[in-house]
């Protein structure tokens, strides 16, 4: 009966089929076809909807479309009455978009033949997370050294080795001492300078 663009052919026999059995399709590509790789034009046809063919359709279409009077301008011209479309990447003809995504990070999508590092061909709303205009580069706070870069103090943590977290306790202890006798300098700087005065009780003495 006819083939669309994803090369997938419909056929019809009434003769030796029962109603509802008496139409079907070879998929272009057996090994990526699913319900949804029927295209929207063929739909109708597959499921009894309408008995004409979008081939047979198209010249009837036509005609009409050189009649049409345009009021106003549109994003959405009057071939396919469709405004704004994404990008479509490693389409292979899938209507279903939401199939066109990496299965992790790096690896792409053998199942759909996403190559690895290709961006997902599924629209997303703006302020998704997966939205590419929301994704924040990457920045990092520091670097430990032998490319351990890190992003916030637990990060660091993480990376280091059992004997840069024992050298920074042990600096932690002298800087700890180091401000205590600094502090009880202080106190008797503080308890001279008040004997000096001829002051009485000190409190904390």
């Amino acid at each position: 009966m006819g083939c669309d663009p994803a090369g997938n052919r419909y056929y019809e026999n009434r003769v030796d089929y029962p109603y509802g059995q008496h139409r079907w399709v070879e998929p272009g590509d057996i090994n990526n076809f699913d319900s949804s790789s029927i295209h929207p034009e063929w739909h109708g046809w597959m499921t009894s909807m309408n008995d004409a063919t979008p081939t047979s359709a198209d010249a009837y279409i036509d005609e009409k479309k050189a009649n049409i009077i345009k009021l106003c301008s549109s994003n959405a011209p009057a071939d396919d009455n469709l405004g704004h479309q994404e990008e479509l990447f490693n389409f292979h003809n899938m209507h279903n978009q939401s199939q066109v995504r990496s299965r992790g990070y790096n690896i792409g999508n053998p199942v759909v033949g996403l190559p690895p590092g290709a961006p997902d061909a599924y629209y997303t709303q703006p302020g998704s997370p997966y939205n590419p205009a929301s994704i924040r580069k990457l920045e990092f706070a520091g670097d430990l050294g032998d490319g351990r870069k890190y992003k916030n103090d637990k990060w660091a943590e993480r990376l280091r080795t059992p004997e840069e977290k024992a050298a920074i306790a042990q600096a932690n202890r002298e800087a700890g001492t180091k401000e205590m006798d600094r502090l009880k300098m202080s106190q008797a700087n503080r308890l001279a300078a008040f004997r000096s005065r001829g002051a009485g009780t000190v409190v904390g003495k």
